[in-house]
């Protein structure tokens, strides 16, 4: 949710965009490729199950209703969410998955645990992506209460694994699109040697 109407995306904006310039990649735009091929990992947390179980169930649905093929998702659990990056950049670096996505909960406590977990698990995953070039998806909730994860992890459209699952395939189209255009001619000003 956003604190103001103001931040959200114009609804012209994208059109607007791409009427000005070359290229414009959107990953929800119709004709990109179908993602019924895409191969989607997921690095699960144990801790806090409960509360991952219910993002992984809302980014499995996600995914069916967008038409992916299931057969070809990986899921692999993991202790919690400190372990989440180096399971993601196996995944990652596999050559299995064109995108992983990392669900869990880090709720806060009583200990200084949570800045050091939340903290660093959002790191390493950030590092992971960066490292690979394959999208790595923060579906990792960090609340203040199990109340508030409950919330995020309900069974409907606001459902943070839902979310984090659609970002995937959003951005994995992204990127394909993106290796799609090295393969085209360049034309006009150039800086460099020929």
């Amino acid at each position: 949710m956003t604190s103001s109407d103001l931040t959200l995306l114009p609804s012209d904006a994208k059109e607007r965009t791409a009427a000005r310039v070359g290229t414009s990649l959107d990953g929800a735009s119709a004709g990109t490729p179908s993602p019924a091929r895409a191969r989607i990992g997921f690095a699960c947390a144990e801790f806090n199950g409960g509360i991952t179980d219910r993002l992984l169930r809302g980014a499995l649905d996600a995914l069916e209703e967008s038409g992916c093929d299931l057969a070809d998702a990986v899921v692999a659990w993991v202790p919690g969410a400190f372990e989440l990056p180096v399971v993601a950049q196996r995944l990652a670096g596999s050559g299995a998955v064109d995108a992983v996505v990392c669900l869990g909960a880090v709720i806060r406590g009583d200990t200084g645990h949570y800045e050091f977990v939340a903290g660093e698990c959002a790191s390493g995953l950030q590092r992971v992506q960066l490292d690979t070039g394959i999208p790595v998806v923060f579906g990792v909730l960090t609340t203040e209460t199990v109340d508030q994860a409950l919330v995020r992890s309900e069974d409907d459209e606001a459902n943070k694994g839902r979310e984090a699952a659609l970002t995937a395939l959003r951005t994995a189209t992204v990127l394909g699109g993106v290796t799609a255009l090295s393969g085209v001619q360049r034309v006009g000003f150039t800086t460099g040697r020929r």
